[in-house]
């Protein structure tokens, strides 16, 4: 961790190296009040990135260039090697090569992260197909930082911006297998994970978490689908009366978004990836941020893909790309202080009443007449 004066040192992976990761990178760091916040550091190649550079007929800027996170410099834009092979770069096309090297850029930020030579890790788009391997074995980011560097906690992705922040139950499984996965121990796992990452990562007191349903309409009384009377609502229940947990619903997710509920929660739960992705994406306008929650570390990414559509052409937008590294500052800091404010917790307080100890908790929350509906 760092205090709010120091400068953070923010890791950044180059993604698949055929897409438009070293664009918006490029793009990104080209700014130079975002120095005055923190030290940029690339993983990846510069003879890529220069590549890339050219191909989008960008001014260059300074960088540094160093074999180890060790010999940055705090006053530019950093790149560490970790390329030694040669790859060859073929705007747009999906390639295994471009695979390879997204992952050695991952690989050497998460070994960085865990040793302490960067505070926090923003991840450029890869392609979950290129970048499997005897070593990348995961349906995607996610998987792969909670078995790298969870020590054991389960991560939960949330993707967020200045307007909501939306969770997901499952996410990269084929939709086929979503029923079967929506457990409500997952569903109370994911809110668990969810509400403290709302408390300690954006610093909300209090959080209030809708809940989608699975089914249309939200199951029509067991019409349309039983998950909802069976697993969901039992699964809000338990959390609001064990652990006092502020969810509401299920909610529909077609009126819930369309009738702009969303603004009146602190988070949504979504059932599956395209239930909750989506909407977000269509309201995000481009500046949505993917946050892996419940890691020890700080990990997000811009919300869009590798962009082989318009890889190489100079259109491609920064502002994701932005947002993450701005949101991982953000959350960083808050983590920070939130620790410190309950390192020490209040006592109980006990009081002797002739034959009976009365205990007097402190910390628990009286708001009794809230219930999930």
């Amino acid at each position: 961790m760092t205090d709010n004066k120091k400068k953070i040192r923010i890791g950044i992976t180059q993604g698949d190296t055929n897409g438009i990761g070293y664009e918006v990178i490029l793009k990104a760091l080209s700014n130079q009040d975002m120095l005055e916040l923190c030290t940029p550091i690339i993983y990846g190649s510069s003879k890529i990135m220069a590549y890339h550079r050219k191909a989008i007929e960008m001014q260059p800027y300074q960088i540094n260039y160093t074999k180890t996170a060790d010999y940055i410099k705090e006053t530019m834009p950093n790149l560490v090697e970790v390329i030694d092979e040669d790859i060859k770069v073929e705007l747009g096309k999906p390639d295994k090569q471009a695979g390879r090297a997204a992952f050695l850029a991952l690989e050497a930020a998460v070994s960085d992260l865990k040793d302490g030579k960067i505070d926090v890790l923003v991840t450029a788009p890869i392609n979950k197909d290129n970048i499997q391997s005897p070593e990348f074995d995961f349906p995607g980011h996610t998987e792969y930082l909670e078995a790298s560097m969870g020590d054991g906690k389960k991560a939960l992705m949330i993707l967020c911006n200045d307007k909501m922040r939306v969770a997901l139950v499952t996410i990269h499984m084929p939709l086929a297998q979503v029923p079967a996965a929506v457990t409500k121990d997952a569903i109370l796992e994911k809110l668990r994970i969810f509400n403290d990452s709302l408390k300690r990562d954006f610093d909300i007191q209090g959080p209030r978490i809708a809940v989608l349903s699975l089914n249309p309409h939200a199951g029509e009384n067991g019409l349309l689908g039983k998950e909802e009377q069976e697993i969901i609502v039992p699964a809000l229940h338990e959390a609001y009366d064990n652990e006092k947990i502020l969810c509401f619903g299920p909610y529909a997710s077609d009126g819930f978004f369309g009738n702009e509920m969303y603004r009146h929660f602190d988070g949504v739960l979504a059932m599956y990836h395209d239930q909750g992705l989506t909407p977000f994406k269509a309201l995000a306008m481009g500046e949505g941020v993917n946050f892996t929650a419940g890691l020890p570390y700080v990990r997000t990414s811009p919300d869009h893909g590798t962009g082989y559509d318009i890889a190489g052409q100079g259109i491609a937008r920064e502002d994701s790309m932005r947002h993450a590294i701005y949101t991982a500052i953000d959350i960083l800091r808050n983590r920070k202080r939130y620790d410190e404010m309950h390192r020490n917790p209040l006592r109980k307080l006990y009081f002797d009443k002739g034959k009976d100890n009365v205990v007097l908790d402190l910390t628990k929350d009286d708001d009794d007449d809230l219930a999930t509906k």
